[in-house]
């Protein structure tokens, strides 16, 4: 992943950490429009995660959609994808579906 990329995810990750979902999801969208293939894949992912967030904890929705859309296309990533341990990522977004005082975070390598 070029460093340009990551730099643009970085801020959206940090949001994302922080609660800030419908933000991130909205950070994440000018980088997601700019890239193809696998890159593409992944940051879709992760507006879809922030989204199902988003729409948990301020509108009250449990059908978690998204989420479900978000492990689609991460089932077709590698275990780890830009620095990020997505089994993790999967895993503490499903827990902080349940818990709203959960924030998943982006764990992994350290690049995003």
């Amino acid at each position: 992943m070029p460093e340009e990329l990551r730099e643009d995810l970085r801020a959206g990750a940090a949001l994302f950490a922080a609660g800030e979902w419908w933000e991130a999801h909205e950070a994440w969208e000018l980088p997601w429009s700019r890239v193809t293939g696998e890159e593409r894949v992944f940051i879709q992912a992760l507006i879809l995660l922030a989204a199902a967030l988003h729409k948990r904890w301020h509108h009250g929705s449990l059908t978690h959609r998204n989420y479900h859309k978000a492990a689609a296309y991460l089932d077709r990533l590698p275990a780890q994808y830009g620095g990020v341990d997505l089994a993790r990522l999967r895993a503490d977004v499903w827990a902080a579906l349940h818990d709203p005082a959960l924030r998943p975070r982006l764990h992994g390598g350290g690049t995003v």
